[in-house]
């Protein structure tokens, strides 16, 4: 996407001549800090603000603020604060809308999340149909307001402002203005003592210094309604913090944020993967999170000592909390925090039988296996069900008074999706790789870099082939560039434990076969002159016989002059005449599309007992039988093969397609063909079906060659794959196309009639006859 000032510069300058210097002083810093889309975005905001209609100062303010917002928060947030600027433009006059999107740099530096910055532009909007008089004076002292308060704390001071003064609009705008008693009681009110926006840098300085790398921190504003139940948790490798912290029972704000930040910094680096919540309670996943948090504090500690002062005087302030408030709580709570407390401190449970025998098994287990997780569910599940044979299990409302200050709420520890949790990663803006399709001026004239890799912030594509001045039919891109590979094809997967579908669960990416020497492939007729003499009278056999004309029939398409002028005879002699007077037409056609596909794992590479060649190099040979008779016959057939990495990178290979001749091309890359990585046959067949499916044939074939079962790096059941490849089978079947397997295991029996059907496979006990046995195959299919 290429952005052209030019395209925006009337419509601007048609607003205010004088802008037009605007957008000039500050593009240049908007194209460094945003990808094309993004300054696309950035340049289409500022032409719908100039066609709204409020005059020059609100286009001027989106040019020169929106590039600090974007440092600060990223380009995502372009259009919602487009949107909500238009969407006040029927409430509001032009200069509270300049206003609101000059102080939108500050709330995004105060803020520092895209997500609570998009709270901040609700808030906003809320307060114009509540308190529309006292939107403008709030945003002149937004730099006050946001110096004192967090997004929960602003939201609650303004909505009791526009509550309590919504008839009085003198009142209401010296309550927004900040020159009312009531309104900086209720700011003094809502004032916290530590902020993370003040405190961010340095935690991340911290927390580099303990573990030597870096940690993602975001603030999260939980306290909309209240200052109180909300507490730190992890997603996506990503550690969310209160936005604010007030000091706690003796504990400084700041200490609590180490303190949650280090708890949380030892959940990623020691909780390896993640434990299924199927079939438990609140109050068991309550119990086995407090032994969780344990233990990863216990090996945090093994390395950093000083941490045990940092978290146990969290745990002395709850306990002071409970003895000065007297708050009514579950004793079942209670138990649970006298655990942590003991596990971390194992002297704060020399009064409590019950404590010390939960540390006495903790220890037992942690002194035996500290890095593994297995026992921690296993202890949990015990000391609940010791609780529940003498004690009432509380309720997952009154769990949710647990309140140890610095623990996070266990969402990390706790997932459906084993895979997902494994592959969740938090990538910033800054990181994330853009591809910049360009043209062919604009490729040649860029310096290039050669420090430059697939790592690159920002990837160049050339949409077509460049070949150089001396054309030897090579392009610049297979002689330099990186292998070009397609956009990902997602396909859903079936989960026979849940029976659904997971959907776009795999990505297939077809890549350009590697050639070879196509001699490779010419030379297999001659090896096996035999078997192609053989072929011959098989292709003799099964060419289409095109109009066949049959006569003497009773019923058909025309008269039979000559059989008719016997009959007439025969009825003038007085003879019964014969009626068989007609001609009969048959279309002898095969409507028949067949695509071959090839099974590419590494195990193929392996060499077959007896014989000097690998199961690749026979496969090569029988498809290149099987092509040379098919394309004798004239029958459409493709062949394609697959292999795969892992659920997102099923590797795809399109070495003939149902349009290209049997040429040369083909022959060549057939050659070049080679086994690597795994084979997820579900996402492959179900890739191979949607070519297939175009075909304009009446009858499909999906012909699958494979030496194995399924099986990929990323699965452990062996039986989940061989259900989503029955799976694929009914799939395909559905949409017409048939599917038949030739497998090259000689114990196939046990999986693959489950998959294919009995009568839809066959068994090659001797691996060197496939080149036989596979244009056999498809005779018999095909009769």
């Amino acid at each position: 996407m290429t952005v052209k000032l030019d395209d925006y510069r009337a419509t601007l300058e048609a607003c205010d001549p004088h802008i037009g210097d605007v957008l000039d002083s500050n593009f240049a810093e908007a194209a460094r800090l945003m990808s094309p889309l993004g300054q696309h975005n950035y340049l289409e905001g500022a032409r719908a603000l100039a066609e709204l209609g409020r005059g020059s100062d609100v286009v001027r303010t989106w040019l020169e603020a929106m590039p600090e917002v974007v440092k600060e928060v990223g380009e995502d947030i372009l259009m919602p604060v487009q949107t909500a600027a238009l969407r006040l433009a029927s409430m509001v006059s032009g200069q509270v809308i300049a206003l609101m999107l000059a102080g939108m740099p500050t709330a995004a530096r105060r803020l520092g999340d895209p997500q609570l910055v998009e709270q901040y532009i609700n808030l906003i909007h809320q307060l114009s149909g509540k308190a529309p008089r006292g939107l403008r004076p709030m945003l002149e002292n937004l730099d006050e307001l946001f110096s004192k308060l967090t997004l929960g704390g602003l939201r609650r001071w303004a909505l009791w402002g526009a509550q309590a003064h919504a008839s009085d609009f003198g009142q209401q705008r010296a309550y927004f203005a900040l020159e009312s008693a009531d309104s900086q009681a209720m700011l003094q009110q809502e004032r916290r003592g530590t902020l993370f926006i003040d405190n961010q840098r340095k935690l991340n300085f911290y927390l580099r210094a303990l573990w030597g790398r870096d940690f993602f921190m975001r603030p999260t504003s939980g306290d909309f309604e209240t200052r109180e139940g909300y507490r730190p948790f992890i997603e996506q490798r990503v550690i969310h913090l209160p936005d604010a912290y007030d000091d706690f029972y003796g504990l400084p704000g700041k200490d609590l944020y180490r303190a949650s930040a280090a708890h949380a910094a030892a959940h990623l680096i020691y909780t390896a993967e993640p434990l299924s919540p199927q079939g438990l309670s609140a109050a068991q996943q309550a119990m086995i999170g407090v032994l969780e948090d344990a233990r990863v504090e216990r090996l945090a500690l093994e390395r950093f000592p000083g941490l045990q002062q940092l978290w146990q005087s969290c745990h002395t302030s709850r306990e002071q909390q409970r003895r000065q408030d007297e708050l009514a709580v579950h004793p079942y709570v209670l138990w649970l925090e006298r655990i942590a407390h003991a596990l971390i401190a194992p002297e704060s449970a020399a009064d409590n039988p019950w404590v010390r025998w939960v540390g006495e098994r903790f220890e037992g287990y942690f002194a035996k296996q500290p890095e593994e997780q297995a026992w921690v569910r296993e202890l949990g599940l015990a000391l609940h069900a010791r609780w529940q044979a003498e004690h009432e299990v509380p309720s997952a409302r009154a769990l949710e008074a647990y309140g140890v200050p610095h623990h996070d709420d266990n969402r990390y520890l706790f997932a459906e999706d084993r895979d997902a949790w494994l592959e969740a990663e938090y990538v910033p803006a800054s990181q994330r790789q853009v591809r910049k399709y360009v043209s062919l001026m604009e490729f040649v004239n860029e310096v290039d870099c050669e420090l430059a890799g697939d790592d690159a912030q920002e990837i160049w594509v050339l949409p077509t082939e460049l070949f150089p001045y001396e054309d030897n039919g090579v392009s610049y891109n297979e002689m330099e560039g990186v292998e070009p590979v397609s956009p990902p094809f997602h396909y859903s997967e079936w989960d026979y434990q849940i029976q659904l579908h997971r959907p776009d669960w795999t990505a297939v990416v077809e890549r350009r076969p590697k050639r070879g020497d196509p001699e490779t492939v010419d030379g297999v007729l001659s090896e096996y002159r035999p078997v192609a003499s053989r072929l011959r009278y098989l292709i003799d056999a099964m060419q289409p016989q095109g109009l066949i004309r049959q006569r003497r029939q009773e019923d058909g398409d025309e008269i039979d002059i000559d059989a008719a002028v016997r009959s007439m005879v025969d009825l003038r002699l007085g003879m019964s005449p014969d009626p068989r007077i007609n001609t009969r037409y048959i279309r002898k056609t095969r409507d028949l599309a067949v695509l071959l596909l090839l099974d590419l794992s590494e195990s193929t590479n392996e060499q077959v007992n007896g014989s000097d060649k690998s199961i690749v190099q026979l496969t090569r040979e029988a498809t290149t039988l099987l092509g040379w008779a098919i394309d004798g016959i004239g029958d459409p057939f493709a062949v394609h093969g697959f292999c795969s990495d892992g659920r997102h990178d099923i590797q795809y290979f399109r070495f003939k397609d149902f349009a290209q001749p049997w040429d040369d091309d083909v022959k060549a890359r057939l050659a070049g063909m080679e086994g690597r990585y795994s084979t997820r046959m579900g996402a492959a067949m179900r890739h191979a079906g949607t070519h297939l499916v175009r075909a304009p044939q009446s009858r499909k074939l999906l012909l699958i060659v494979t030496d194995g079962e399924p099986h990929d790096v990323d699965v452990r059941d062996p039986q989940y794959l061989r259900h989503d490849a029955k799976k694929a089978v009914e799939d395909l079947a559905v949409r017409g196309v048939s599917s038949y397997c030739l497998t090259l295991d000689r114990e196939a029996d046990d999986y693959v009639a489950r998959i294919f059907g009995a009568n839809s496979y066959s068994v090659v006990d001797q691996v060197e006859r496939l080149p036989e046995r596979l244009p056999g195959v498809f005779a018999q299919l095909t009769k």
